[in-house]
């Protein structure tokens, strides 16, 4: 008998990632896999990540090859489960009675009578069913291996008994007992952005069809109050829609031409670089932010000296003295504590309406440049840590997105951005806000310019800061107010520090 296959659905890996590009296969076609085994590198939003599989057994199939962007809910990989002696019926006998590789009832000295044989065939699939049971509990949305005493539930067909007469039919392959919604959670097209059970379990029990909602939450994430809302909506007869009248579509501006040159500038066509992974990410974002923030930018000049200087003698007494930014950020920390405006979001209501929502507490995001392009990991609860913890925290997480291994929770959870772009040689930057936040202050390079000193002129440190802000949470005094406190900080950073 064929061996049943158990196809394997690219889950959704966090956060409401609809999609994510295979790097690199970690199993071949025939090799034995177990449960909980990795069998393949894939990368989201900002980070890489290996996929563990559910099921034990013999790699069928592998579907999609390196490069290629698979949707969540489509297969990822096809898995042969070890055939038994439970899988099949055993072959007819001459004499009509089922067939078996060793004697039964007394011809056999340790049988009981009417007992069946274990082949090694049985031995080998009992063990991987156990492995399947006893799997390390990773958790995939839509799948999952139980660990512990967690238990799959299966249901499988009753088994026939045949004739000599008529051949035996291969009995239909054994399927888990899983939700089909849940298995295609957030496929595009098909249904919407859903996270929490609760809301799938009102939506299934109300008739409510996820995939024509569009969700309130951040990046389209359906939440409990749309589907109330569309519960509480009467039901709207759809009115006939005239045939569209075929469009003629103009050649794109730029097509290259046979012999590959550019048919909008007449220039030679060197190479084509589709927009996917980081970058993809990077550019959706940014659009979404443009098209939907009313934004405003102020800046400041900034005599830096007291605080390079505080720096610096720390380092003389103390080898870990905090960085630059480290300082910065407890400021910024301190600012959003005076001016909580900052530190918000806006979301739309059920209504149609939009309310800001404030945060008890500050995850204070940082832009971090890696090879595979901009990211911006978060710091969580950062107004409860000082300058040095502050200092070890941006160490850690830039380490951790240059290796690529950022979690959506790190990349996602931020509520306010600081930007150090000095650190690439330019004075200033009227940076894009990371959506959904409302503000992203930035930082230009320090470096010697004339100042006046108590109306004397002198060579000082000086840099810039300049914040962008949602003008929907707030006017320009209180991002004013906002930026002044923290340039104030940096100017006279002992006496703030004292009293932080």
């Amino acid at each position: 008998m064929t061996p049943a296959l158990q196809v394997f659905m690219l889950p959704d890996l966090g956060e409401g990632l609809t999609e994510a590009e295979l790097i690199n296969w970690l199993v071949a076609v025939g090799d034995e896999i177990r449960v909980d085994q990795p069998i393949a590198e894939v990368e989201t939003a900002k980070s890489v990540v290996e996929v563990p599989s559910p099921y034990a057994g013999t790699v069928a199939q592998l579907h999609g090859e390196p490069g290629q962007t698979l949707d969540v809910g489509k297969p990822l990989i096809s898995v042969a489960r070890v055939a038994s002696t439970d899988d099949a019926a055993p072959a007819p006998s001459p004499d009509g009675n089922a067939a078996s590789s060793m004697p039964s009832g007394s011809d056999r000295p340790d049988a009981t009578p009417g007992a069946a044989s274990s082949a090694p065939a049985e031995v080998a699939a009992n063990a991987y069913r156990e492995e399947e049971k006893a799997g390390s509990g990773n958790v995939l949305i839509g799948y999952g291996t139980p660990g512990g005493s967690g238990q799959v539930r299966r249901t499988r067909a009753p088994r026939r008994s045949f004739s000599v007469a008529e051949p035996a039919e291969a009995e239909p392959a054994e399927t888990p007992d899983v939700d089909l919604s849940l298995l295609r959670t957030r496929v595009p097209g098909r249904l919407g952005a859903v996270i929490s059970p609760l809301v799938r379990r009102m939506a299934r029990e109300h008739g409510v069809d996820l995939g024509d909602l569009h969700g309130s939450g951040d990046s389209g994430l359906i939440m409990r109050r749309d589907v109330e809302a569309a519960i509480s909506s009467p039901e709207v007869e759809a009115s006939p829609v005239a045939e569209p009248k075929p469009v003629i579509v103009p050649p794109r501006a730029g097509t290259a031409a046979e012999d590959g040159t550019d048919a909008r500038t007449g220039l030679g066509i060197s190479s084509r670089t589709p927009v996917k992974g980081v970058r993809k990410v990077v550019a959706a974002n940014m659009t979404r932010s443009r098209q939907e923030i009313p934004e405003a930018t102020v800046w400041v000049d900034v005599d830096a000296t007291a605080l390079v200087e505080l720096r610096a003698g720390l380092k003389k007494s103390d080898h870990g003295a905090p960085g630059l930014l480290a300082f910065i950020a407890r400021f910024v920390t301190a600012g959003l504590k005076r001016f909580p405006e900052l530190n918000t979001r806006i979301e739309t209501t059920a209504d149609g309406g939009q309310e800001i929502v404030a945060f008890d507490g500050i995850n204070l995001g940082f832009a971090a440049q890696t090879d595979r392009g901009l990211t911006v990991p978060s710091i969580r609860n950062a107004d409860k840590l000082s300058a040095r913890e502050l200092d070890a925290e941006i160490r850690r997480l830039t380490a951790v997105v240059r290796e690529g291994k950022g979690t959506p929770e790190q990349l996602g959870s931020g509520s306010f951005t600081l930007n150090n772009y000095g650190v690439f040689g330019v004075d200033g930057s009227a940076a894009i806000i990371n959506h959904p936040e409302v503000a992203i202050l930035g930082v230009g390079r320090i470096m010697d310019k004339p100042w006046v000193v108590n109306g004397e002129l002198a060579v000082r440190k000086v840099t810039e800061l300049t914040l962008t802000f949602d003008h929907r949470v707030c006017d320009g005094g209180t991002a004013a107010g906002f930026l002044r406190f923290v340039a104030d900080c940096m100017e006279n950073p002992g006496s703030v520090l004292a009293d932080l």
